[in-house]
C-alpha cells in the first residue's frame, strides 16, 4: 500500500514533468535532424531498412560517378582515334596516287617523304595524353609512353627515317564497375588500336613428348591459364580454347609444336606466371618474362604486322619507287589498318553507348531510392510540429498544475 506523505505531490509531479521534458527534447531533436528516430532503439524495423537503403544508395551514387568518368574517358579515346583515322585515309589516298604510273621516281620518294611525316604524326596521336594525365593506349601502364620511335637511314630514303615503332604498354585492364558485379572498360591497349593483321606464333619445338613437370599456369592477353602437373601440349591447346582470351592454339602439323592465332587483330600478350615456365619450356617466349614487349622465343615464327609496319612498308616501296607493291600490298596494308581502326571505333562506340545508358538508368534509379529512404527515415514535419505544440501545451499546463499543488515557500512545509 502506497503511503501518502507531503513528499508525495512533489515526487510525482518532478517524475512526470522530466518524462514530458524527455519527449519534448527527443521530438525537437527530430525535427532539428529531419529524421524520424534518434537512436536504432526507437524504431528498430526502419532502422534496419533505412540502414540498407542508405547503403544502397551510397553505392548507385558512386556507381553514377563511375559510370559518367567511364563516358567522359571513352569520348575523349574516341576524339583521338579518330585523328588516326583522318591520317590513315591520307596515306592511303598517297597509296593509290604512287601506285597509278603516272609519277617519276622522284616524285614517288617526294610522296614517301610525306608518307613518314604522316608515320610520324600516327605515332604523336598514339603517344596522346587524356584529362587525367595518363597515356590514352599504355593500358595499365598509365604513365608510360606507349609507343617508343626508332629512326635511321632508310634505302633511297636518307636519314632521320622512321625505321620502326617499338610498343611498351601494356593491355587494357582498367575497369569501372559501374553496376553491381557490372564493369566498364576504360582503355583500349595499344596493341588492339594500332594494330592491321591477325597475330600469329608458331613455335619450332617438337611437343609431341612434353609433359608438364609441375603445376603451374600462364597469361595470354592478361587471361590466366592454369596447368596441371602432367598435362600434354593438347591439353594445353584445349585449355587456352576454352578460355576467354581471344587467341585458338592448335598443333602445327609441321613443326609439331604449339602455334596460336588471335582471332582480331592485334598484339598477343604472353607471360609466365611467377615460378612457372610453360611458354618457355613449348617455345614460345624467351627467358626475358616481360609481357610489357614482345618477348618470342628466338627460334619461334611470329606473324602479324602492327599499323605502323604496314605505313613503313608503304613508305619503302614508295622510296624503291616499286608501285606494283604500292598497287598491291601496300593499298591493301592500309586496307587492313582501317579496317582494324573502324572496328576498334564502334567497339569504342559501343561502351559509350552503353556506359550512357547506365548513367542514365542510375539517374533514374537514385531518385526512386532517396524517395524510399525518406520514406522510412525521414520525419513527417506536419505531424512532428502538431505533436510538439500539443506537448508543449501539456508542458506548461503540467508546470501551472504543480505550481498550485507543491508548496512553494518555507512555511508550507514547516505547517
Amino acid at each position: 500500500m502506497r503511503r501518502i506523505s507531503t513528499d508525495m505531490p512533489n515526487n510525482d509531479s518532478q517524475f512526470y514533468l522530466r518524462r514530458q521534458e524527455v519527449d519534448l527534447n527527443d521530438i525537437r531533436t527530430r525535427i532539428e535532424t529531419g529524421r524520424k528516430f534518434n537512436n536504432l532503439s526507437d524504431d528498430p524495423l526502419s532502422a534496419a531498412h533505412s540502414v540498407r537503403y542508405g547503403s544502397f544508395l551510397h553505392r548507385l551514387e558512386q556507381y553514377e560517378k563511375n559510370a559518367f568518368y567511364a563516358l567522359d574517358n571513352l569520348r575523349i579515346t574516341e576524339g583521338i582515334y579518330r585523328q588516326n583515322i583522318d591520317v590513315l585515309q591520307r596515306i592511303r589516298e598517297l597509296a593509290v596516287a604512287g601506285s597509278t604510273g603516272t609519277f617519276t621516281p622522284d616524285d614517288m620518294k617526294a610522296i614517301g617523304v610525306e608518307v613518314n611525316e604522316l608515320l610520324k604524326e600516327l605515332v604523336t596521336i598514339a603517344n596522346e595524353t587524356g584529362q587525367d594525365g595518363t597515356r590514352v593506349f599504355a593500358g595499365d601502364k598509365a604513365f608510360t609512353e606507349p609507343f617508343r620511335l626508332v629512326e635511321g637511314t632508310v634505302a633511297s630514303g636518307g636519314e632521320n627515317m622512321v625505321v620502326r615503332v617499338e610498343y611498351r604498354g601494356s593491355g587494357a585492364s582498367r575497369k569501372a564497375e559501374t553496376s553491381q558485379g557490372s564493369y566498364t572498360n576504360l582503355d583500349i591497349g595499344g596493341g588492339e588500336a594500332f594494330w592491321a593483321e591477325k597475330m600469329q606464333v608458331y613455335s619450332s619445338f617438337d611437343a609431341t613428348d612434353y609433359r608438364a613437370q609441375s603445376d603451374g599456369a600462364f597469361f595470354i592477353d592478361g587471361q590466366e591459364i592454369f596447368v596441371n602437373t602432367g598435362d600434354t601440349v593438347t591439353a594445353i591447346a584445349a585449355k587456352i580454347n576454352e578460355s576467354p582470351a581471344p587467341v585458338k592454339a592448335y598443333i602445327d602439323p609441321t613443326t609439331r609444336g604449339l602455334a596460336l592465332e588471335g582471332t582480331s587483330a592485334h598484339l598477343i600478350r604472353l607471360e609466365d606466371r611467377q615460378g612457372s615456365t610453360t611458354l618457355q619450356e613449348l617455345g614460345i617466349i624467351s627467358a626475358n618474362n616481360d609481357p610489357s614487349a614482345p618477348n618470342w622465343h628466338s627460334a619461334a615464327r611470329v606473324s602479324g604486322a602492327s599499323v605502323f609496319d604496314m605505313v613503313i612498308r608503304l613508305r619503302d616501296a614508295l622510296f624503291r619507287g616499286d608501285q606494283d607493291f604500292v598497287g598491291s600490298q601496300g593499298i591493301g596494308g592500309m586496307d587492313l589498318a582501317l579496317g582494324n581502326t573502324l572496328s576498334r571505333v564502334a567497339e569504342l562506340g559501343s561502351r559509350m553507348e552503353r556506359a550512357q545508358m547506365t548513367w542514365e538508368r542510375l539517374n533514374n534509379e537514385i531518385p526512386d531510392t532517396t524517395a524510399i529512404l525518406a520514406r522510412e527515415s525521414g520525419l513527417d514535419f506536419a505531424t512532428a510540429a502538431t505533436d510538439l505544440s500539443m506537448m508543449d501545451f501539456a508542458h506548461k499546463a503540467a508546470l501551472q498544475t504543480a505550481a498550485k499543488i507543491i508548496p512553494t515557500t518555507l512555511l508550507d512545509f514547516l505547517r
